[in-house]
């Protein structure tokens, strides 16, 4: 992709992050959508049978908080705090979102460590200081709170469901239908009424839902697709890992829609692959 204008930023992060929770897709499939809620007209996930409750007690943490603890999701987002250059309202919803009721029960225990684990088909759910380092930079980068937002790779649903917490309303499309349909089933006992889930092709984005006010990128494209640019709205911006060596990059669409470009970070993400499994 050539820009129009390109300027180079100084990193804010420490070099080499990045570990991307699922790959998205190029191809000709039409998305389908999983509408997460019945608010405004909306059609509704099933009801859950039952919010998830893990007990398990992660090493380190005082016996008697277990996972269900609020007080292990402020030790992480402590760390987080101390690492900088991570937004309130970022590290606010890494606070409100469970992150051991999106992994398997073996692994639970490591659910609040600065880890990414394995979710199956060869993809990981993302460190969370990668997850509050993505979402601050967007933030920071628009200035404002985003009104609708597209994730390219839902994995298991995590970095969704944080996105949904600041922004207005949040796409996010997964090539790989087991994972689609894991996301669904993390998802529904949270009840987000603002996200919506599609199963398709990335690397299309998401017209239904088009412009987005910010793009984000869970997995490195050597070249970032022209759609995701055109779904873009005047004033926009774009974040994905690009190129190789991988640099995670941030695109601005002007009001004339050329397109502005900056290297955030040097960055390490699983590959954007094509079609729908």
């Amino acid at each position: 992709m050539s820009a129009d204008s390109t300027r180079t930023a100084r990193p804010r992060y420490p070099a080499k992050w990045g570990d991307a929770a699922a790959t998205g897709s190029s191809g000709t499939t039409r998305p389908r959508s999983t509408p997460l809620s019945a608010e405004g007209g909306r059609p509704a996930l099933p009801r859950s049978q039952g919010a998830y409750r893990q007990t398990i007690v992660q090493p380190g943490v005082p016996t008697g908080q277990g996972m269900d603890s609020q007080a292990v999701r402020d030790s992480m987002v402590e760390r987080l705090r101390a690492m900088g250059g991570m937004e309130p309202a970022v590290l606010n919803a890494m606070l409100a979102v469970p992150r051991h009721v999106f992994l398997e029960p073996g692994l639970v225990a490591q659910a609040y460590l600065d880890n990414a684990l394995p979710i199956g088909h060869g993809q990981t759910i993302s460190k969370p200081s990668v997850v509050a380092r993505c979402a601050s930079v967007l933030l920071q980068s628009l200035g404002a709170k985003p009104e609708r937002v597209l994730e390219i790779g839902t994995g298991c649903g995590y970095q969704a469901a944080v996105l949904s917490r600041v922004a207005g309303e949040v796409y996010s499309i997964e090539r790989i239908r087991a994972l689609h349909e894991l996301a669904r089933r993390n998802l529904r006992a949270l009840r987000l009424p603002n996200l919506r889930l599609l199963l398709g092709d990335g690397t299309d984005g998401a017209v239904a839902g088009a412009p987005f006010d910010a793009v984000l990128s869970a997995a490195a494209c050597a070249e970032v697709p022209a759609s995701w640019l055109a779904q873009l709205r005047p004033g926009g911006v774009l974040l994905a890992p690009v190129g190789q060596p991988q640099r995670l990059m941030a695109y601005r669409k002007t009001a004339t829609c050329k397109v502005d470009s900056w290297c955030v970070e040097d960055a390490h993400f699983v590959p954007l692959k094509s079609g729908v499994l």
